[in-house]
Order: C-alpha cells, then sequence, then structure tokens
C-alpha cells in the first residue's frame, strides 16, 4: 500500500492525507510515473528557510500560542515541515531594521570591538527557539550581505562598492569570530557563502566581487583563516546568486588548486531566467563540488492567496534536485502581512505571512507546497530514478534513510491528469486534480 498526501487549489485538502492507493493492474492508457530506487545520485542535507532580523521581530510580535505554532509548523519532524537547513545573515541585510555591522569601529582591524548583541535582541532567540522545537540539529548557512562600511569603497553599506584590500584579512576573520560567537551562544554554524549575490548593485545592503575577487578572497584570505582557527569543517559556498551565471563563477573557483580545495560547492537563487541546464552542468563539469539552493522568494509583496506561488516553488525544487542539488533553503521564515518589515521597501512574500493585530498566522500556497517535499524527504535521503511519460507530471523521488521511498508528483494544468505510478516493479493507479501536488510515500 502507499500513503497518498494531496493539496489542491480546487477544495480544502492542504496536505492532506487521503488514504491509501492499494497495488492495482497497470492501465496501459494512462500516463506512466517510473521510479526505481535501486539506482540512486546525490545525498539531500535538507530543506529549510532563512532566519532573518524581520522574521524574528515579527515572530516576537505574536502571542506565545502563535510563536509556538510557527516553531511547530516549520520545524516539529512530526507535526511540522521538519526543517533542517537553514540560513542566517551575517552583519545586516534588506530584511534587517536598518543597517547594522558587527564591527562598527572604524580602522578596528583587530576586532576589539567586534559584537553580535544586536543578534541577541531577536536573531537568536529565534533561531535558539527553532532549535529547541527541532529536537534535531539544524545545519546554519551564514551569508554577508555587506563588510562593514568603513571596509569598503564607497564607505556604506548599500549600493555595492567593493572590500578594500587592505581589509580582506580583517574580514576573513569576522567570518572566523562570528562563528565562535554563535557556538558560544549554543548555536554551531554549519557552512559560509562568501557574499550574497555578489553580481549585483542593491539599494540596500550589497558588495561586488568579481569570480577572481572572490577566488583571490577564498584562496588567500577566509579559507586560511577558517584552518588557522580550527574552523577546517565549515563549507565555504561560493557565488551565491543566479543560476544564469553559475558555471562561468565555478569555473574560475574551481580551476585555481589552492581555491578549489577550500570550497565545499556553489550556491545559487532563482531570481531572474530558470537556466536550470546551468545546474546541471555544474554538476557535470565537477561532480565532486556540491549544489545549493539558498534562496527564494516572490519578489514585489506579499501576494497573500495566490496559487502561483506554490507552483513556483515545486517546480522549482523539482527541477533543482533533478539536477543534483543537495539542499533547499526558502528566503524568510515568516513576514508581516506587508511582506515586510523591509528597511528599504524591498517587500516580498513568505510562506507563513503574520498578522501581528490579529495574533493571526496567514499560510500561503507556498508552505503546503513546501511541505509536500520537506515532510516526506528526509536529510540523508538519496534521489533515485524517476520519470514521466507526460510532460504536464513533474515529478521526484528519494529514498530515505529508513528505507521508505517518497515521490512527489505535480500538476500545473486546469484540468486532471490520471496516471499509473511504477514504483519498484508495483502498479498504483491514481489522479492529480487541476493545480495540485501529491506526495506518495511507500514502506518497507
Amino acid at each position: 500500500m502507499l500513503k497518498f498526501f494531496l493539496t489542491a487549489r480546487d477544495g480544502d485538502k492542504r496536505l492532506a492525507s487521503v488514504g491509501l492507493v492499494p497495488v492495482q493492474a497497470p492501465d496501459n492508457s494512462l500516463a506512466n510515473v517510473f521510479v526505481n530506487s535501486t539506482h540512486t545520485f546525490q545525498t539531500l542535507q535538507g530543506f529549510g528557510a532563512a532566519f532573518t532580523e524581520a522574521a524574528a521581530v515579527t515572530w516576537q510580535r505574536l502571542s506565545a500560542t502563535k510563536q509556538a505554532q510557527v516553531l511547530r509548523d516549520y520545524f516539529d519532524q512530526g507535526h511540522g515541515h521538519g526543517y533542517s537547513l537553514c540560513r542566517v545573515h551575517m552583519n545586516s541585510c534588506d530584511f534587517s531594521l536598518g543597517n547594522y555591522a558587527h564591527v562598527e569601529t572604524p580602522g578596528d582591524i583587530d576586532l576589539k570591538s567586534f559584537s553580535i548583541e544586536r543578534d541577541r535582541q531577536a536573531l537568536l532567540p529565534f533561531i535558539k527557539a527553532a532549535l529547541r522545537a527541532a529536537a534535531q540539529p539544524i545545519k546554519l548557512l551564514v551569508s554577508p550581505w555587506s563588510p562593514p562600511a568603513w571596509m569598503k569603497d564607497n564607505g556604506q553599506m548599500n549600493r555595492g562598492g567593493h572590500l578594500l584590500p587592505q581589509y580582506r584579512q580583517a574580514w576573513a576573520r569576522c567570518y572566523v569570530r562570528f562563528i565562535q560567537e554563535y557556538a558560544a551562544e549554543g548555536v554551531p554554524i554549519w557552512a559560509v557563502s562568501v557574499q550574497n549575490e555578489p553580481a549585483a548593485t542593491q539599494t540596500w545592503d550589497s558588495c561586488i566581487y568579481s569570480a577572481e575577487e572572490e577566488r583571490d578572497f577564498v584562496r588567500d584570505f577566509l579559507g586560511p583563516e577558517l584552518e588557522k582557527a580550527d574552523l577546517g569543517q565549515i563549507k565555504i559556498v561560493v557565488w551565491d546568486h543566479n543560476r544564469d551565471s553559475l558555471v562561468q563563477r565555478a569555473s574560475v573557483v574551481y580551476s585555481d588548486p589552492q581555491a578549489n580545495k577550500y570550497v565545499w560547492g556553489a550556491g545559487f537563487h532563482w531570481y531572474g531566467e530558470h537556466h536550470f541546464e546551468q545546474v546541471q552542468l555544474t554538476h557535470d563539469a565537477w561532480p565532486d563540488k556540491q549544489l545549493l539552493f539558498t534562496e527564494g522568494c516572490q519578489e514585489g509583496g506579499p501576494h497573500t492567496g495566490s496559487w502561483d506561488l506554490g507552483e513556483r516553488y515545486a517546480h522549482n525544487i523539482i527541477n533543482d534536485l533533478n539536477r543534483w542539488t543537495v539542499g533547499w533553503i526558502d528566503w524568510n521564515l515568516v513576514l508581516d502581512e506587508t511582506g515586510g518589515p523591509n528597511h528599504v521597501g524591498n517587500l516580498c512574500s513568505a510562506p507563513i505571512l503574520i498578522d501581528p493585530v490579529r495574533d493571526a498566522l496567514l499560510h500561503q500556497s507556498s508552505y503546503y507546497y513546501l511541505g509536500h517535499f520537506s515532510r516526506l524527504i528526509k536529510p540523508g535521503a538519496r534521489r533515485v530514478l524517476c520519470a514521466a511519460t507526460k510532460q504536464d507530471l513533474e515529478c521526484t523521488a528519494f529514498l530515505n534513510p529508513d528505507g521508505t521511498v517518497a515521490v512527489v508528483v505535480m500538476n500545473r494544468t486546469e484540468a486532471p491528469i490520471g496516471f499509473v505510478l511504477r514504483l519498484d516493479g508495483e502498479n498504483y493507479v491514481t489522479e492529480l486534480p487541476p493545480r495540485s501536488i501529491a506526495s506518495f510515500l511507500k514502506c518497507r
């Protein structure tokens, strides 16, 4: 028997268990989704989202009961998404309440003024609460949006600019101090990216690195400083920007043997054109390096009630996973009903929006679509062979560490689609309603 979970636009099914699908004789008139779990590919690190100052202060505005519900919905392994892979910003980002740095004193290359006191106000309490709710380790990726203003050639954290060469070593030591300070708070760090969106001059916190500058910073400063501090186990992620230049950026860094030895893999975002082929090509060229989706959200406001949100998420997740991506990190865990707060008006959606006046949680379609992956595909799962005979059936499948097989299938059309799930020699006949997503779990 096969467990069947469904989310559909029409009706009230949201991550709903709709019973068991029995083994049946195949219907040869229907499309097929074929799964062979003996052929395995990459190992999954997990799913998750970002802890930002905006998310944290918004979460703090809720009642204790609603705060607990947010944590349960995202991090509980039995009743929630079971998130295990998340991201946090070092220094401020656009989803902070304003610009700030952990070393504000100009010229302090010895980092005597380094402080994470700002993080203790909202970010760290939110992360620590999530760790308690998860009852499992959460792998945390740290990404900077900008060095302190005094380390940059434009003298500000916003609007791009470059890291001044004389401050490269001090900036590398900031990563070390951040990791050490968070560890002292009981929050271990798993990985760092060099720079969020290093090719974008934004009106918010940003900093420009060419591929060569990123390579040299990793090779000559960040990698050696982590090793010197006995933090060589910390993964280094390069690029951390859109898929469109993934191959080019990886090529520059990975072609340098000294830089290459420090780098675990490349991160990427979904803004702009899809370019899933860049993900596949990067794996094909450097199969020993990992691929990690590090940020995606619906831009331009909250988009409350939009069904397209969930479909955008699932389409990207399926296509990224099927091209060797090992983890998928959403952007803000929660935002308010306006899509903020954001100190430059760059409002976006989140899977859970919060109306603090009514103390209400507004679960968006993206929340339910994400759950079809994160609830059934566990950390340590291996992707397995999965293909559909009909293009409108988008699908992926994984073999979990406990031996269960999870299959996710989406239908973005306006018509129902019947199909036969051919899973390891057994046949299950079922149907997906219009604009729906389903996940199936085959137990041992």
